[in-house]
């Protein structure tokens, strides 16, 4: 599988997450929707980083990855970059608690629809701009995708 491919399925998994993030705050549960939220926003900007041809390491938050190659997107992106990167450290920090919680903390007493918004709005930007820089799976050819991999 190419680098380009990889991208494409991150950003499609980004995609449908996406679309649960509604079901789930229908259902009132908060704290998953931020969860969610942050597997959400892992995949599509692990998925700008394969596009541009940086491996991303295998961890939540990939904030500082995407500062340190900010240059290899396109200006538009670029410039996007330190919000991406201050929501991806946003919610992997709150992750944990959301999913987990502690003994002090019960997820399901602790968040509020305002977080849950602000980790909807959050992801929505996130796949919106990660969706601007990864083609399309129709819009690449196959040979295409192999060049711009190596590239």
């Amino acid at each position: 599988m190419t680098n380009v491919s990889l991208a494409q399925s991150y950003l499609s998994k980004a995609q449908a997450r996406l679309k649960v993030l509604q079901l789930l705050a229908d259902e009132r549960a908060w704290s998953d929707v931020v969860c969610e939220a942050q597997e959400v926003v892992e995949l599509a900007l692990k998925g700008m980083l394969r596009q541009v041809a940086v491996e991303p390491p295998k961890i939540d938050d990939v904030s500082a990855i995407l500062r340190e190659h900010a240059a290899r997107f396109p200006d538009p992106v670029a410039a996007r970059i330190p919000r991406l990167a201050e929501i991806s450290a946003w919610l992997r920090k709150e992750r944990e608690f959301a999913f987990y919680g502690d003994v002090d903390f019960i997820p399901t007493e602790q968040y509020s629809e305002r977080e849950a918004t602000r980790a909807r709005e959050d992801a929505r930007f996130v796949v919106e701009t990660a969706a601007s820089v990864i083609p399309e799976r129709d819009d690449i050819p196959p040979a295409a995708a192999t060049e711009a991999d190596r590239g």
